[in-house]
């Protein structure tokens, strides 16, 4: 009973933090020039409104929608994922994207793997890659980034093409730091990034290794 109980209150305490993230995501958003909105984020081929339109996808399409897509598109998710973010982010107005991402802050979507840790690592990485390829300084509390930290694991490095052979990650700004060989430092936001498969702009990382995962 102790550890179904644990479990619950854990559970909620993740999706307090997810909610959190999604009204602070929204309000920032909401506070864009029209500009911004069509600038390149660091998910490459997607500008801030393909981005901000996929984060929501999964509150507004139902599973049997989503199921029909995924046949549309052969079963490649990722073909999936970017048509529809394509389509989308054309289809709505800024104002609604921002909106979804809001009014879908208590939804219980979960990717297909991970639950809702899950999704919080969704919402925490993809609104880094806004924010860090806007210039923007948000800081991402926290009590989130540990959770994302603290599920970094193999198989989650390989899914994104990671390559951390020699490599140890060293937060600068709280006690973590991953793997082992040459140390690469930063900001704990921005060596999630790196975990999650992102080339962060030049001048974020320290280290000889850095600029392996760097874009040029």
């Amino acid at each position: 009973m102790a550890n179904t109980t644990s479990h619950k209150v854990r559970k909620a305490q993740i999706r307090a933090l997810i909610a959190a993230e999604r009204h602070e995501l929204a309000d920032l958003l909401d506070a864009l020039r029209d500009d911004q909105w069509n600038e390149p984020s660091l998910c490459v081929g997607w500008r801030v409104r393909e981005v901000v339109a996929h984060m929501s996808m999964g509150f507004r399409l139902s599973l049997a929608a989503t199921m029909g897509e995924l046949a549309k598109a052969r079963g490649n998710l990722h073909r999936m994922t970017d048509r529809l973010a394509r389509r989308d982010a054309a289809a709505h107005s800024t104002a609604e994207l921002s909106a979804f991402l809001r009014d879908g802050a208590h939804h219980p979507w979960t990717p297909p793997v991970g639950g809702f840790a899950a999704a919080l690592g969704h919402d925490v990485v993809h609104g880094l890659d806004i924010t860090v390829a806007l210039g923007l300084d948000r800081r991402v509390p926290q009590d989130r980034l540990r959770v994302l930290l603290a599920g970094i694991q193999p198989s989650g490095l390989r899914f994104f093409g990671v390559d951390m052979d020699g490599v140890r990650l060293c937060a600068e700004d709280l006690d973590w730091s991953y793997g082992s060989g040459s140390p690469v430092r930063g900001t704990a936001q921005d060596l999630l990034l790196l975990a999650f498969g992102r080339r962060l702009p030049p001048g974020r990382l320290r280290g000889e290794a850095g600029a392996r995962f760097t874009a040029a």
